[in-house]
């Protein structure tokens, strides 16, 4: 086990889903700023925070992440707002995943850990890709105050993204990439406005009461609400779903990418004891050398510098978050791990930090806490060639050892 054959396993989901991008990003990666025709390539640290922080941004323009919200939930959510509209609907949901609202939902996941992770004591391997669906799905249900299948979410999803997920790419895009899109957005929406309806007229709603861990008091489907003409009616239910959609989107996305990756690489490297002496700090490393968001696509909607090239206005922007947090050239290191501020940048920076930031980072804990003691190894990978996001099809993992028994902290070896 090493931290190169770990580094081995991981430059798979990039190579077998974007081969073209990935050598592209490489070939221009030792430059801070490269433009690349009306495209200008952020790698070093400064230049990613120059473009999230220092140049403005237009947040719906086409091929951003922006504009793909904006097509799935139809517009009017945090992309396109402006102003006040903006700031205030950002504070509603940074109170949603605040630390109260991530410790009422902490017992979702960790339920699903508890109950999917039981085969490995039995010496049966687990599809950790499937976990992390699950897992994400139940998460996403939960914080929207939203009952539905957590598999069936995370799939319509994780869908709706990877038919996206082209329209970010450089290149001409297809009307057939385009209509792909918008069924897999269609297929999420209408889940998602049935359980939107129902959570909005049902009994509980009339009483008060959630199905799920309150967060916010259903903060998706309130905000929702709020948004539109009043609590109950056509606009605000379809504002309620479409905030639902891209909440769904980016969470379940995240985790499915993140979280197999970041277990594979611990299994490969050996780290699994930091998971039980330093949890946060594996964590942080972990994230960091995954990226799981490697890149953000952006317009600049007014010029500005990136590392001190100019930057004109409609310039699209590829801000390479794997290389301003060094994922490519600096190995985890629990032990000595990189600063906060760097390992901080995987979620974006200044006003467009990913709220859901501290989510995140204690899903990862408790999932690898979870596994650590089985010391799991790889038993087969497959890299998923479709998805939005550098991912695993499958990831299935085989424990080496049984947990110790209470009074026994030796435990048992299976190999």
């Amino acid at each position: 086990m090493s931290q190169e054959r770990a580094r081995r396993r991981d430059r798979q989901v990039y190579l077998r889903s974007h081969p073209v991008l990935f050598a592209l990003l490489a070939a221009t990666r030792r430059r801070p700023a490269a433009r690349i025709g009306t495209t200008v390539v952020a790698h070093s640290r400064d230049a990613f925070t120059d473009g999230l922080v220092r140049v403005p941004l237009d947040r719906t323009a086409e091929g951003t992440t922006g504009g793909a919200a904006g097509r799935l939930t139809g517009g009017g959510l945090l992309f396109d707002q402006e102003g006040d509209d903006h700031r205030g609907s950002r504070r509603g949901l940074a109170e949603s995943l605040g630390a109260d609202g991530v410790n009422r939902l902490r017992p979702v996941w960790t339920e699903v850990l508890d109950r999917r992770l039981k085969p490995l004591a039995d010496g049966q391997p687990v599809d950790l890709v499937d976990v992390a669906a699950e897992l994400s799905g139940a998460t996403a249900a939960a914080l929207l105050g939203l009952t539905v299948d957590p598999l069936a979410l995370a799939s319509a999803a994780r869908a709706a993204a990877a038919a996206g997920a082209r329209e970010h790419l450089p290149g001409f895009p297809f009307p057939s990439h385009r209509r792909a899109a918008e069924r897999a957005a269609a297929h999420l929406n209408a889940l998602l406005d049935r359980a939107t309806r129902n959570a909005s007229t049902g009994p509980e709603a009339e009483a008060g009461a959630g199905s799920g861990p309150e967060v916010g008091a259903r903060a998706g489907v309130r905000a929702g609400t709020e948004a539109g003409t009043g609590a109950g009616t056509e606009a605000g239910v379809e504002a309620g779903t479409g905030l639902a959609a891209m909440l769904a989107v980016a969470a379940i996305n995240t985790t499915v990418a993140g979280l197999p990756r970041a277990a594979a690489w611990c299994a490969d490297a050996d780290l699994w004891a930091y998971a039980e002496t330093a949890p946060e700090a594996l964590t942080s490393e972990l994230l960091r050398v995954t990226a799981p968001t490697p890149l953000l696509p952006r317009v600049a909607a007014a010029a500005g510098t990136v590392a001190g090239r100019p930057v004109r206005r409609g310039d699209r922007l590829l801000l390479i978050a794997r290389h301003a947090v060094g994922a490519h050239d600096r190995d985890p290191s629990p032990s000595d791990p990189a600063p906060p501020q760097t390992a901080q940048l995987v979620f974006g920076a200044g006003p467009h930090a990913c709220p859901g930031a501290r989510l995140a980072r204690l899903q990862l804990i408790d999932a690898l806490s979870a596994l650590a003691p089985y010391r799991p190894v790889v038993h087969t990978a497959r890299a998923d060639r479709a998805s939005a996001l550098p991912s695993w099809a499958t990831l299935t993992v085989i424990a080496t050892r049984r947990p110790p028994a209470p009074g026994d902290p030796a435990g048992r070896s299976d190999g």
